[in-house]
């Protein structure tokens, strides 16, 4: 692999590892009767979240 490539992968996994955090922030911003209402339990969030990063 070369340095190019191997940096297009670190970005490419510091936006995926951003947008999970930025969708764990989110979604634990929320509380227990919001997470309701959109069908999410809190135990869930970070499992939610590693679906919104692909």
């Amino acid at each position: 692999m070369s340095i190019l490539g191997f940096a297009a992968s670190v970005q490419s996994s510091w936006k995926r590892f951003n947008t999970y955090r930025k969708a764990v922030r989110q979604l634990e911003s929320l509380d227990d009767r919001q997470l309701a209402d959109i069908g999410v339990s809190r135990s869930r969030i970070e499992d939610l979240a590693r679906g919104a990063e692909r």
